[in-house]
């Protein structure tokens, strides 16, 4: 399974849903059944400036983007199997395609994605930061796994405790001491 990069964005309308979960409401964007954008709660609230923003509600779309959203939420799946149009500046979307290299479960620091993407990551740092940022495809696009390269959580869109869930959500659990007596 994997997250495809659409070159060209999908003819038609934009609609939108909303997905449950225990970060509150992700509002899902997109064409047919073309993801364009993810919004987590803290996220949207900033973005959307006037209803109707993102189209009309339509929870008949996005039906595998919406499914597959719960699944990885409740811990039943840890990669993703849609299409995706990203809408940024060349190097944005180098940046993003590097994010989908991110293994689920790990993380990297902002050095070790620009080196991945072929850049100096004494000199890229900041800019991959940057285009970190600007992600509209948090969690599918998973920027919420790069890290500082002390080890600490910096900077996320949607809230440091948004990206300290997700994070914790793909640890692998630790197994319950076993006692031989």
């Amino acid at each position: 399974m994997t997250v495809r990069v659409l070159a060209t964005r999908p003819d038609g309308p934009t609609v939108h849903t909303e997905v449950g979960s225990p970060m509150g409401a992700v509002t899902l964007i997109g064409v047919g059944e073309v993801l364009t954008g993810l919004l987590l709660p803290a996220t949207r609230e900033r973005n959307v400036t006037a209803a109707g923003a993102y189209g009309p509600r339509d929870d008949t779309a996005l039906t595998a983007a919406r499914t597959q959203l719960t699944e990885y939420l409740t811990g039943e799946r840890s990669d993703f199997d849609l299409d995706v149009h990203l809408v940024g500046s060349a190097f944005q979307v180098r940046v993003w395609e590097g994010l989908l290299r991110i293994p689920y479960g790990q993380t990297w620091s902002y050095g070790e994605l620009a080196a991945d993407i072929g850049y100096d990551p004494r000199t890229s740092s900041r800019a991959v930061g940057a285009a970190n940022g600007a992600n509209r495809i948090a969690v599918v696009v998973p920027c919420h796994r790069v890290i500082g390269a002390n080890g600490t959580l910096t900077g996320f869109a949607a809230g440091i405790e948004r990206k300290r869930f997700l994070l914790d959500l793909e640890r692998p659990p630790v197994p319950a001491e076993s006692t031989l007596f």
